[in-house]
């Protein structure tokens, strides 16, 4: 019998992924981690927020009768992600903490913890599917577009997906909770959301902010033609494509075109000053075959995958893009494959040229 880790949040996704395994006939292992540092004394939303999903998952696992572990990584948490998040701002970039973390926290840790276990494999409750074909194993969408997440999985190299299962990526949300119901599973019904998870439902502005406090430096906001048209207090509270809080006034909409960290300048126009002809990715990683030229490219988390040639870093979208920022990532897809991921360290309103 195959040993199996589960990543098990608390949530309903999870706990239906460790049921699915275990009536398949694995010896399933839960593990919750713990991303959130010790609440500060009177800090009663982070220890609302760190021990609601202990519970959970702690009572998920024991209806389940499984053994259950909370390991703590919230130092690295904080170090890595929460670090890197706010150094990206400041640089004048757009993170994406969700596959940072990923990357360098969530499945690094399940791979080590499930090592020390003696277990064979590592699950989540992704909605992503893993498929071994043609002598490899393939990154696919889930069936459910709506809750599709392999755009945050498209880091994963090849060596991770033969550890790897998604028990949910043949299923949609509904048929997950109805499992759930058949379980017995008491779990609260969780709001479907995109926030970031650490900002628990609050601005990332106010959250980089108190993080930056004392460091971050105001500038001038300027049109496209340098025309300074405002000022603000940091750059960090800018994203490329941006149009609200942009703190000045104007006849018609403004967006964030570009921020430029060395003088601490945003750039304002119109939406035209947003098209994106091509743009140049770093830090591919691929998850197992080499990206073709002709590919898909999705660079938003809810976005659409697109048509594009790719070429040693290159990016050139066949029809013109909007509001791409620089700091995240662009996952490239065939098909329903995800084949792998960079991310986006500059774009271009013209197009690249490639031959």
């Amino acid at each position: 019998m195959k040993r199996v880790l589960v990543a098990m949040s608390g949530g309903v996704d999870s706990s239906v992924a460790a049921a699915i395994l275990k009536a398949e006939g694995y010896e399933v292992l839960g593990v919750t981690l713990t991303l959130w540092p010790e609440p500060e004394p009177g800090d009663g939303e982070s220890q609302a927020v760190s021990s609601s999903g202990h519970n959970d998952a702690a009572a998920a696992a024991d209806r389940l009768g499984l053994s259950h572990k909370i390991i703590d990584v919230s130092t690295e948490f904080s170090e890595i992600v929460l670090g890197r998040f706010v150094s990206d701002y400041l640089a004048g970039l757009t993170p994406n903490p969700c596959i940072e973390c990923n990357r360098r926290i969530k499945f690094e840790r399940l791979f080590s913890i499930a090592a020390e276990m003696d277990c064979e494999l590592v699950a989540t409750g992704h909605y992503a599917r893993n498929v071994f074909q043609g002598g490899c194993w393939r990154l696919m969408r889930g069936v459910d577009s709506e809750k599709d997440q392999s755009y945050f999985l498209s880091m994963l190299a090849q060596e991770d997906l033969e550890r790897l299962r998604f028990p949910l990526g043949c299923h949609d949300k509904e048929m997950t909770r109805r499992l759930a119901e058949e379980l017995g599973l008491e779990i609260p019904v969780e709001a479907e959301s995109m926030d970031i998870c650490f900002l628990r439902g609050a601005d990332y502005r106010s959250f980089l902010k108190s993080k930056l406090a004392g460091v971050a430096e105001p500038g001038p906001i300027v049109d496209t033609e340098g025309t300074v048209v405002g000022e603000h207090q940091g750059i960090f509270g800018f994203t490329v494509g941006q149009r609200r809080q942009l703190g000045i006034v104007a006849g018609e909409p403004r967006y964030v075109v570009r921020v430029v960290p060395e003088s601490r300048t945003v750039v304002v126009g119109r939406r035209q000053d947003l098209a994106v002809g091509s743009m140049m990715v770093t830090d591919t990683t691929t998850t197992g075959r080499a990206i073709p030229e002709d590919v898909l490219v999705q660079y938003r988390g809810r976005g659409e995958a697109v048509a594009a040639r790719f070429r040693q870093g290159q990016v050139e979208f066949a029809d013109v893009q909007y509001a791409i920022a620089p700091g995240q990532t662009a996952a490239f897809y065939n098909g329903e494959e995800v084949l792998g991921s960079g991310v986006i360290a500059e774009t271009s309103p013209t197009s690249s040229r490639i031959e």
